[in-house]
């Protein structure tokens, strides 16, 4: 306290130039963390009034996180670039800092200290994990600590707020810890004790989310097992604005300066992309299921990932996330519902009209009423949101000199202008884009296991392949749904099984999404049982409806991108696409002496080892050619 007080005597001194960039040093210390490139972005770009307004914020004491961090950070970046006024495309944010020493005080008044340096040891990092896990969702939060929680739910009264996981690793340089930690909306309706309440349980479910294995696994590969790891929280007035009884913005999305997934030839992958949905944003960073997102080139804003005009409604986004303010939950209501009602959506800038729908209706008598198709082309044709989208990545690109993962909200004010709300800025993680694989010429057909040009991202490979993991789709997609989740599991230890992925390169192929949570749409394996694969591959199987989901940008994308996970969409049927499963079969399939326990389920999932046959898996990211053959 000793330190804001002398801040704020200094900060009224118009003299004490150096005195003030001495204290911006001392209080970065203080509130901002350790990690040396964002210290020197903060110590440029960042005043002492900003950080004696993150003080004011601040509940509790201790650092803010990566995640607030990162966030006000791109603000203050954009705000001090002179080629653009950044002041009338942004949206002013309304947040607190729930500091991260609050994190170790909960530990310590419900007496898990010891608990707490336990699970940092090798045996009890997972095992003690999962009972601390269940206890800090019922812990109690000291007195002072409560009290300063109203006073914030005070001033922020009935508007919805989200608390936000901010960990001290979180969104730094090297580990971006996308949807590792939980964030949760409070629509924050009822009484003042309900909405404490509620509060409340948000902050303790995130705690907790700091002992889910797949956070811990995240640590453990990449050598921050031990290293201190401290939530903090970022709480945040939602931004958006109240429909009848719902509330949600106009749009939501995710933005990359670097587009790790081109899906045509002469798309540049350094112009970045967007992920952009009508409502809030949870349907942009998470893989939805059977339901699509606006993917945006943005180079070429208006051309879409699939090329039939009959599928722009298949491939739209059908349900929107937003906040049911009456029944005071977060709800997902179907679009077509919402449109037709009166809510106050631009609809001509981010709909259009279904001309089909409409002539169906009448070709079998019934009156013709307005159903729209989300497609957000008016938005990206006739405004300046892509030039201004495609600025912002690149100035912050350019600052952090390393490609950035952002993402935002949309409002449009009265004059239908599109106001930007930038909530999150990270370091995205991208590997082995910038040289080129010379693919051999001709290769025979028959020692071709798949070809295919574009859908495939992890940039330019040239991979040894050890052993191939085969979910069959069609067998897959006869099994009942508690099989579909053995399969998972016995996915998840087949992994495991692999150990170093240098020594036994594995391709890992399966119908669908990998990542559902509907076993129908794929294989529902957690991210922590498919990180030791080389290279992942999503096969399109129309008979079972099981379709790869091309969700570049979100969590599960970040995690392949970050732990060097070659991906693949395979669609057999397409021209051009050649995929040998009939060579596949013939081979021996080494599940059951791998795991004998699960041998029932040899005609589904098959394992070959390809050790002697020289297995190679090329991509050039420039010729968008992708082949997987073998050199003997």
């Amino acid at each position: 306290e000793r330190i804001f007080l002398k801040a704020t005597t200094i900060l009224e001194d118009p003299d004490a130039v150096k005195e003030k960039q001495m204290m911006v040093e001392t209080l970065s210390h203080v509130l901002i963390g350790r990690e040396k490139r964002m210290l020197s972005l903060v110590k440029e770009y960042f005043s002492l009034e900003d950080l004696v307004e993150i003080k004011k914020r601040l509940i509790g004491t201790g650092f803010i996180g990566g995640k607030s961090v990162g966030m006000l950070l791109a603000r203050n970046i954009l705000r001090k670039d002179p080629s653009l006024d950044w002041t009338a495309e942004l949206e002013i944010h309304d947040s607190f800092y729930i500091g991260s020493d609050i994190f170790y005080s909960y530990m310590v008044q419900n007496g898990w200290w010891k608990l707490l340096m336990a699970q940092k040891t090798d045996e009890g990092y997972f095992k003690i994990a999962n009972e601390l896990k269940s206890k800090m969702l019922h812990g109690v939060f000291p007195d002072e600590v409560k009290e300063q929680f109203q006073l914030m739910l005070e001033y922020f009264g009935q508007s919805p707020i989200i608390v936000r996981s901010s960990s001290l690793l979180e969104d730094a340089f090297g580990n971006a810890f996308a949807g590792k930690y939980e964030s949760y909306f409070c629509p924050n309706q009822g009484t003042p004790e309900e909405r404490y309440k509620n509060f409340e349980e948000a902050v303790r479910k995130i705690f907790a989310s700091t002992m889910k294995e797949d956070a811990l696994t995240y640590r453990l590969q990449r050598g921050m097992a031990q290293e201190d790891e401290q939530m903090a929280l970022l709480v945040q007035r939602v931004s958006g604005s109240h429909r009848n009884t719902y509330f949600f913005p106009d749009l939501a999305g995710v933005g990359l300066s670097y587009n790790t997934f081109v899906w045509q030839k002469g798309m540049d992958p350094k112009a970045g992309m967007l992920r952009i949905v009508f409502g809030l944003g949870t349907r942009a960073v998470n893989r939805v299921e059977n339901d699509y997102p606006r993917i945006v080139a943005l180079d070429a804003p208006l051309m879409k990932p699939y090329t039939k005009q009959e599928d722009m409604k298949r491939f739209s986004q059908n349900e929107v996330d937003l906040l049911n303010l009456q029944e005071n939950v977060f709800q997902t209501l179907p679009a077509a519902d919402l449109l037709t009602h009166d809510i106050e959506a631009h609809l001509d800038l981010i709909a259009t009209r279904d001309m089909a729908a409409a002539e169906y209706l009448q070709s079998v008598g019934k009156q013709a009423k307005d159903t729209w198709i989300l497609t957000f082309d008016e938005l990206l044709e006739n405004t300046s949101f892509v030039q201004t989208m495609s600025r912002m990545l690149k100035k912050l690109e350019q600052v952090y000199r390393y490609p950035v993962d952002i993402e935002f909200t949309v409002n449009f004010n009265t004059q239908g202008k599109p106001q930007i709300n930038l909530l999150q800025c990270r370091p995205f993680q991208t590997k082995g884009h910038y040289s080129r694989v010379e693919l051999p010429g001709k290769i025979s057909k028959s020692k071709i296991l798949l070809q295919q040009e574009a859908n495939f991202m992890g940039g330019s490979v040239y991979q040894a392949i050890s052993r191939i993991i085969y979910i069959d789709p069609k067998g897959y997609a006869g099994l009942s749904l508690s099989e579909k989740h053995e399969v998972a599991r016995l996915t998840g230890k087949l992994n495991k099984q692999i150990g170093k992925r240098e020594v036994m390169p594995t391709i890992l192929l399966g119908p669908g999404r990998w990542g559902t949570t509907t076993p129908a749409m794929g294989v529902p394996v957690t991210f922590s049982e498919i990180n030791n694969v080389t290279a992942i591959g999503e096969i399109a199987y129309q008979d079972g409806a099981l379709i790869p989901d091309l969700s570049f940008g979100t969590h599960f994308f970040q995690d392949m991108v970050e732990m060097d996970i070659f991906y693949m969409a395979i669609y057999p049927e397409k021209d051009g696409v050649l995929f040998n499963t009939a060579w596949m079969k013939k081979q021996p399939n080494i599940l059951t002496d791998l795991m004998p326990e699960d041998s029932h389920f040899a005609n589904v999932v098959h394992v070959y080892d390809m050790r002697a046959k020289d297995l190679r898996l090329l991509s050039d990211i420039v010729t968008q050619k992708m082949i997987c053959f073998f050199e003997k």
